[in-house]
């Protein structure tokens, strides 16, 4: 069997958007920036994006009234949305 080693793809598009969106609400707003769900499934790019400012939560409870809050890519259904546009 022959073996072949490939070069490191890097992140797709979507991920390197998603990334870039957070780090540039925090440098807009200020940390911490609040983030529903984690933005990608890269636990090292989570705690760095913490280690810049950014809070992952589950629920929106989680979030203080007047929070920047930011979808992650997977999207969120539309009574999420309706309910954050109220805090």
């Amino acid at each position: 069997m022959e073996l072949i080693l490939v070069s490191v793809r890097g992140f797709c598009a979507g991920v390197v958007r998603a990334i870039q969106s957070v780090e540039k609400a925090i440098e807009l707003f200020g940390a911490p920036v609040y983030v529903k769900h984690k933005i990608v499934h890269n636990r090292f790019v989570v705690a760095s994006l913490e280690k810049k400012g950014a809070i992952f939560v589950d629920d929106l409870k989680q979030v203080p009234e007047g929070s920047v809050l930011l979808f992650s890519a997977h999207g969120v259904p539309p009574l999420v949305r309706d309910e954050a546009k109220k805090r």
